[in-house]
């Protein structure tokens, strides 16, 4: 007897991180099927798969009702903006994929009685008071701050997440990421790595906010699909950091990026932005723990692999500018 595919539902497919889960998919042997409404997706990102009888695209909100007929085995609910520059602009629709569209996914999955994971972030962690961040921590949010948009919704999201876990005993994954880069970034969505690689490949100072002295740490983003597909296939379902627990300053990052791409300028300084979080560090912890799971790609490597990637980019994509806010 020959066994179906399994079919698994990804939500912010032509993103930076739906994409790359797409790619991991087919090659696992899915047929997937992808969802975007293109509001801060491109096409670009998936039109190598447009090609392959295992994906089909649904150009779809998921705020609104969602459908899929046929089979789903799991959903990965990835449609979000993802920036400061992103939310900022779109507060509203930020709000909504991350209420409604949850809400809606959820009981797709309930209907569907499909395993979902939900993609949520370190920003629920706040402006952090306990360093490095566990998963135990509640957080340290401004709820009506320009962050709060996205740092609400993400906690909305993880909390109804649950209620379908305990209320409905529905399979739920959740997933704390934490910064991550790679090709397929948005060169201009205002995160500090594409800002500071932008700046530099137009021969413009890399802008850092503060004294530089914030922290980030960054993983790559083929350690962080790896992650979460270890985390979906997985029996826990408490939310798990996934991230690289490497932690740098923000101007020890811009020499990084001066000295990777050999350009001329200097770093100079504006004032830090409102609630930006002073350190970011996931504790993993628990991936290690549960999943096995840690990041191997080291930041030298990532960031000449993204380097490449945004060098060859179109001239009109890299003259697109946004300002920084994370």
């Amino acid at each position: 007897m020959i066994m179906e595919k399994k079919r698994v539902l990804i939500t912010g497919a032509a993103g930076f991180l739906g994409s790359h889960l797409c790619d991991r998919f087919i090659r696992e042997g899915y047929d997937v099927v992808g969802m975007d409404n293109l509001i801060t997706g491109d096409l670009k990102n998936i039109e190598h798969l447009f090609k392959l009888k295992e994906f089909e695209f649904y150009h779809h909100d998921v705020s609104k009702f969602v459908h899929v007929p046929g089979r789903i085995d799991y959903i990965l609910h990835f449609a979000s903006p993802a920036s400061p520059i992103d939310y900022l602009k779109i507060p509203i629709q930020t709000l909504k994929v991350g209420s409604l569209g949850t809400h809606n996914l959820l009981g797709f999955a309930k209907v569907k009685k499909a395993r979902i994971l939900v993609a949520s972030t370190s920003e629920v962690y706040g402006d952090p008071t306990v360093h490095p961040q566990t998963e135990d921590y509640w957080g340290n949010v401004n709820p009506i701050g320009p962050r709060g948009v996205y740092d609400e919704a993400k906690r909305f999201q993880e909390a109804i997440t649950m209620a379908y876990h305990t209320y409905h005993n529905l399979e739920t994954r959740i997933v704390r990421i934490f910064n991550t880069y790679g090709p397929r970034m948005r060169l201009n969505d205002g995160r500090v790595l594409p800002a500071f690689i932008g700046q530099a490949l137009r021969g413009e100072d890399l802008t850092v906010f503060g004294d530089g002295s914030q922290t980030r740490s960054f993983c790559y983003v083929d350690d962080l699909i790896e992650g979460i597909y270890r985390l979906l296939m997985s029996d826990y379902v408490y939310p798990v950091n996934v991230g690289n627990p490497q932690e740098i300053t923000i101007r020890e990052f811009g020499e990084e990026i001066i000295k990777l791409t050999g350009t001329k300028q200097q770093l100079i300084t504006k004032p830090l932005p409102q609630d930006d979080p002073k350190q970011r560090k996931p504790d993993i912890s628990r991936a290690i723990e549960i999943l096995g799971w840690e990041p191997k790609v080291n930041r030298e490597e990532g960031l000449r692999i993204t380097y490449e990637y945004f060098k060859n980019l179109p001239p009109d994509e890299l003259n697109k500018t946004a300002h920084r806010f994370a």
